[in-house]
């Protein structure tokens, strides 16, 4: 696997190194409402077609938004039949930050980021399928005309 993409594993490694980081790492907010989330907020908030853009909800999209990555690089790293393997490598990241973060001052582990992180490793694996689909489909196609056993390989051979 590693051997077959080196530069997808190294990407996919710095990837979870820098979700480490962002997830475990010291808390880079700080609650005062001077910041630019709070400000951006502040102005979707005075019209009625985006106030329902709360932090929460941000906070909620931003999860999934980087987990996704995630997902999308595990089904291409592992392949479209190991698709289960990088569904379960993503929730299973997601549990244990959640639960890390149990013991870290400063963080909160929260339910709703479990929902989220794993939500979006799904859509990460969905769309790395999608994205692969025609191919695997073409390889599929190759493989069920190309003759399989040597006496095929002659016959086939021959009547070309």
């Amino acid at each position: 696997m590693l051997h077959r993409h080196p530069i997808l594993g190294l990407f996919t490694g710095a990837y979870l190194v820098f979700v480490g980081w962002v997830t475990l790492g010291p808390q880079p907010f700080d609650d005062s409402n001077n910041g630019l989330i709070f400000r951006a907020l502040g102005v979707l908030d005075r019209y009625e077609a985006t106030s329902w853009i709360t932090y929460n909800v941000l906070e909620f999209a931003a999860n999934i938004a980087m987990f996704f990555p995630i997902g999308l690089f595990l089904v291409l790293l592992f392949g479209r039949r190991l698709w289960w393997l990088a569904v379960s490598i993503g929730c299973g990241i997601t549990v244990v930050i959640e639960t890390a973060q149990l013991f870290i001052p400063g963080r909160v582990s929260d339910p709703r980021d479990l929902v989220a992180n794993s939500a979006g490793a799904i859509l990460g694996v969905l769309v790395g399928l999608l994205l692969t689909a025609r191919k695997a489909r073409r390889l599929r196609q190759e493989r069920t005309t190309r003759p399989t056993s040597p006496r095929q390989r002659s016959v086939a051979g021959s009547v070309r």
